[in-house]
């Protein structure tokens, strides 16, 4: 079982296409595999950020399975519900599957232990989940032009950006500012 979860980690890490076209890959136990990719996945960029910032490791990867449902929700509505190629008919559970799968070059910030490194790892493996993100999608959806996989990612990607910062600057409001007169 162990053996199989790290292969689907190095499959992610290598961009094999195979890792999503392959059914056997979204079993029984494949929920819970791409679930404990991005658990880790947020503990590793926790640790990550520690040598720069004091993160709680707890709470990111509590945000790192909230990021996984959100991002499965706007690649499904967005692929499968709004732009869908002919053939694409896909649950939301394979979806899911998919994007936790491709999220595994995430797991390389373990190794940002250094702040000096902690920036260049963290923006490598952004581009790389991306882009596995571009690879799984294309597959899953069966989509023929990685231009549509990628706009699929890339609008989802500007959806949870825009919401992020929404959030952020309505909180801003409720922050107790102290000035001085």
């Amino acid at each position: 079982m162990f053996g199989v979860f790290l292969d689907i980690i190095f499959r992610s890490l290598k961009l094999d296409k195979s890792l999503y076209t392959d059914n056997k890959n979204f079993g029984e136990a494949s929920i819970y595999f791409s679930g404990l990719i991005m658990i880790l996945d947020g503990v590793a960029g926790a640790v990550a950020a520690n040598s720069i910032v004091k993160t709680s490791i707890g709470i990111s990867g509590l945000t790192a399975i909230f990021t996984w449902l959100v991002w499965s929700i706007f690649i499904y509505v967005i692929g499968v519900k709004l732009f869908p190629d002919k053939e694409t008919k896909v649950p939301f559970k394979k979806i899911l599957i998919g994007v936790g799968y491709a999220h595994a070059p995430g797991l390389i910030r373990f190794f940002a232990v250094t702040p000096e490194i902690v920036i260049p790892v963290i923006f490598l493996t952004q581009f790389w989940i991306f882009a596995s993100l571009i690879l799984s999608t294309k597959h899953i959806l069966g989509l023929k032009s990685n231009f549509k996989s990628f706009g699929i990612v890339f609008l989802s990607f500007l959806i949870i950006a825009f919401l992020s910062v929404s959030f952020v600057m309505g909180r801003m409001d409720a922050i107790p500012i102290n000035t001085i007169t």
